[in-house]
């Protein structure tokens, strides 16, 4: 997406691709093209060391998708079903686009908006959808962070048990009569809900009814938007406030925070995971999550969440992998880490999942019911699940402590990355007017996006968090919008030209794969699960929800 205005900042790249277009990469002189490569990277910044960079794209690309939107994925489309579309888009699709994402973004510069439309400017408008969607992304992925926050702040609330240990603790409040707590001790005859007639498969813990009744007091349906919940908007507000604070001078200026930001989950995650693991039933729910249900795979739905979670994981598609391959420095061996990066990312998917359906299995065992059966399928699996675990380990204030800043980690690692993405996509397009007043601009963008997350903290915002999460930014949209990248990139710029210019910058060719997959199997795969989307069509519940998800 060419804009007039930049005439130094599209000057350099426009005339290396003319070059580029009518023969190899290596037609510029190495000489003339390094010093100018040099002297853009001193106006923009480059990482410090070559490990910011691999540990930054792992900081972003391992979040909140893997530890709570693949679970819940993974739960909701049967289990083993799941994870057919989901490694199959991994070698096809997930690792050669992450890797031909950063290339490009580092060959060039420049991130978010400006690349595909100078690779191939009759696809500008592919930059256009990227940019918005990171923007409704960042609108809305905000909001699991402030449900994170809430949690974090009641784990004080009622030391030194938590608030949502008993159903004693929200009489008169958020406890229902329906509410049961096993492991409370008191035998389900002796309950509350025994006397209401409450079967005991109906029965809720007093962690989910903490969930439904006090953190998103929700409503009937997404046509009772009802009022702003206040302790939610104080979260809100803070998360917004932490966002800004890391990332005002740029993503690239705090590569060793992000270090830390990228290794502290593992070990949490390790801690939970030893003591899932030693939880009665725990096996029947890594039964439930590696046994396929082979008919599921006629269902639509489940390509396209197997699919594009892969693209969500990545954070393929939306400009973020071009932004921070933008800040690294030109014979940087992108190659290396872009393999690394991914490996690294499916495998805390599984490792999370393997946590999740370890507790699932438990609580199943706990209530007497089939896994698939034990809570209802959505966005607040890992806000039943986790919490859930956490009761069983002493003390419990501490390690619940410890797993909510594990999640408000991941989700801010995240948010960092893919605002920063927003922010360099947009002043790298007008550098003249915003580069000089960055930190006032990304502040007033901040504000914008915090006004826009207003109607997800009110009582009916968890339906308006549903659609947001299946239109916004994933599904379909991010799909094609990934296709057309690849379309631009590959078809129309030239996958050949492109794979001699990471010679160039690497120092060695790489193997055909990735140059079979970027021209024929990820677009195959793609159109693939489109046409298979409509002729296997059926509404999304989320257009006509009456019950509460989750």
């Amino acid at each position: 997406m060419v804009i007039v205005t930049e005439s130094k900042a599209l000057t350099k790249p426009l005339r290396d691709l003319i070059h580029q277009a009518t023969g190899r990469c290596d037609d510029l002189p190495s000489e003339e093209k390094k010093s100018e490569k040099e002297l853009d990277q001193d106006e923009r910044g480059t990482w410090s060391s070559q490990w910011d960079f691999a540990f930054t794209c792992v900081a972003y690309a391992v979040g909140l998708g893997n530890v709570w939107r693949f679970p819940y994925l993974c739960f909701k489309n049967g289990g083993g079903a799941f994870l057919i579309p989901y490694f199959f888009s991994m070698l096809i699709c997930g690792i050669p686009m992450f890797f031909l994402e950063v290339s490009v973004g580092q060959y060039l510069g420049v991130g978010g908006m400006s690349v595909v439309g100078q690779l191939a400017p009759i696809f500008k408008g592919v930059g256009y959808s990227a940019i918005m969607m990171v923007f409704l992304e960042n609108v809305y992925y905000i909001i699991v962070i402030t449900w994170t926050l809430f949690y974090l702040f009641n784990t004080f609330m009622d030391l030194p048990s938590l608030p949502w240990s008993d159903c004693s603790k929200g009489n008169g409040t958020w406890a229902t009569v329906s509410c049961w707590a096993p492991e409370s001790g008191i035998p389900y005859a002796e309950s509350v809900a025994a006397m209401h007639n409450i079967s005991e498969a109906d029965t809720e813990t007093a962690v989910e009814q903490f969930w439904k009744n006090e953190v998103l007091h929700a409503s009937g349906g997404i046509e009772e938007v009802g009022e702003i919940q206040w302790d939610l908007f104080i979260c809100l507000i803070v998360a917004w406030a932490l966002v800004y604070v890391f990332i005002w001078k740029g993503l690239h200026n705090s590569g060793k925070l992000l270090w830390v930001c990228a290794v502290f989950p593992y070990i949490i995650l390790s801690i939970l995971c030893v003591k899932a693991l030693t939880l009665e039933g725990a096996s029947e729910g890594l039964k439930f999550l590696f046994t396929p249900e082979w008919e599921r795979l006629y269902e639509a739905e489940v390509w396209i969440d197997g699919g594009t979670q892969i693209f969500f994981s990545y954070g393929v598609g939306i400009g973020s992998l071009l932004a921070l391959g933008s800040y690294n420095k030109f014979n940087h061996n992108c190659h290396r880490d872009a393999i690394f990066v991914c490996c690294v990312n499916s495998f805390t998917s599984i490792f999370s999942a393997c946590v999740i359906f370890s507790i699932l299995g438990y609580m199943a065992h706990q209530k007497g019911v089939e896994v698939g059966e034990v809570v209802q399928s959505g966005p607040a699996l890992a806000f039943l699940v986790y919490p859930e675990v956490v009761l069983a380990i002493a003390p419990s204030p501490f390690w619940a402590f410890l797993f909510f800043i594990m999640l408000l980690n991941l989700g801010l690692d995240t948010q960092f990355s893919s605002v920063e993405s927003l922010m360099t996509g947009l002043v790298d397009n007008w550098p003249e007017q915003l580069r000089p007043h960055r930190k006032k601009f990304t502040l007033g963008m901040t504000v914008f996006m915090c006004l826009l997350g207003l109607p997800m903290i009110t009582r009916g915002g968890i339906y308006v968090f549903q659609l947001m999460d299946f239109y916004a930014a994933s599904g379909l949209s991010l799909l094609w919008c990934v296709f057309f990248q690849t379309i631009a990139i590959c078809w129309v710029f030239g996958a050949k030209k492109f794979y001699l210019c990471i010679e160039e910058m690497i120092g060695y060719r790489v193997s055909w794969y990735w140059y079979i997959c970027w021209v024929f199997l990820a677009p195959a795969f793609m159109v693939f699960i489109f046409v298979f989307y409509f002729v296997r069509y059926s509404p999304s519940p989320w257009v006509t929800i009456t019950t509460l998800p989750g």
